[in-house]
């Protein structure tokens, strides 16, 4: 395990901290609600490089990660409410508690047991204002919030008995908007539209796919296509040429990815 090389990386981690809030004009001014879009930022450069499977870029923004863990602790530190310490002890404590199948005589054989047992210990735990889903964070992208409710609801036992079942829904949902589209019910085609997405988003869950990295993935072939495109119409704008042309070039590019 090599402990001992890790609590000194993380000693000298919390070292470079202490100094930077000391000397660094930039650091110095830094508060909690400053440094908030910075870590939504962080944490969305890690997404891609987990995307990409880039394990050098993974490491590099575990470790822009880490330093902001570091520098909220340092500011809380510094206004006597708690310490990274404090952070690593309370993290702890948590995981024990809701690993009772592992530090207790809890038993939970599978995945789907520990969720449930997780759900119910921090419930019973925070007596949660809203219930299950009241854990899920409001800032959360609408995708994944969706898909955390459904975890959140599952593990309560409020899923599809199979999930196959799900498939029903989904085609409900599609019948549903067409219904509101011939009426011309923007507002109804709006809702619907998002049922069906939170249908989808419920299948990945069952059929276990990250909708998120499945629709990125979409996205970077889709660019990757009309790029290619856009290099075999050499010039041509697509708005001049006709829809078998255009079909072609799709076709074209198709080919090009296998």
């Amino acid at each position: 395990m090599n402990y001992e090389k890790k609590l000194k990386a993380a000693a000298r981690l919390l070292e470079v901290m202490d100094t930077l809030r000391e000397k660094c004009p930039w650091d110095r001014e830094q508060t909690f609600e400053s440094l908030r879009n910075n870590t939504i930022e962080e944490t969305y450069e890690l997404a891609d490089a987990i995307a990409d499977s880039n394990m050098e870029g993974i490491k590099e923004e575990l470790g822009d990660l880490l330093l902001h863990v570091i520098f909220y602790s340092k500011l809380g530190e510094e206004e006597g409410r708690f310490d990274f310490g404090d952070v690593a002890d309370a993290e702890c404590d948590k995981l024990i508690y809701r690993h009772p199948h592992v530090y207790s005589d809890i038993h939970a054989d599978t995945p789907d047991e520990v969720m449930k047992n997780w759900e119910e210990l921090k419930l019973r735990k925070k007596k949660r204002q809203g219930g299950i889903l009241g854990g899920v964070p409001r800032s959360l992208p609408a995708m994944v919030k969706a898909f955390r409710i459904g975890e959140k609801a599952a593990s309560a036992g409020f899923d599809w008995e199979q999930k196959e079942d799900i498939w029903a829904k989904v085609k409900e949902e599609i019948a549903e908007i067409e219904v509101e589209i011939a009426r011309d019910d923007h507002t109804r085609t709006e809702e619907e539209i998002g049922d069906l997405f939170f249908a989808l988003i419920n299948m990945c869950r069952l059929y276990g796919i990250d909708p998120e990295m499945a629709l990125e993935r979409c996205n970077k072939k889709f660019i990757s296509r009309f790029q290619h495109m856009e290099a075999e119409a050499d010039g041509k704008l697509f708005s001049e040429m006709t829809a078998e042309e255009l079909d072609q070039l799709w076709r074209s590019a198709k080919r090009e990815e296998r």
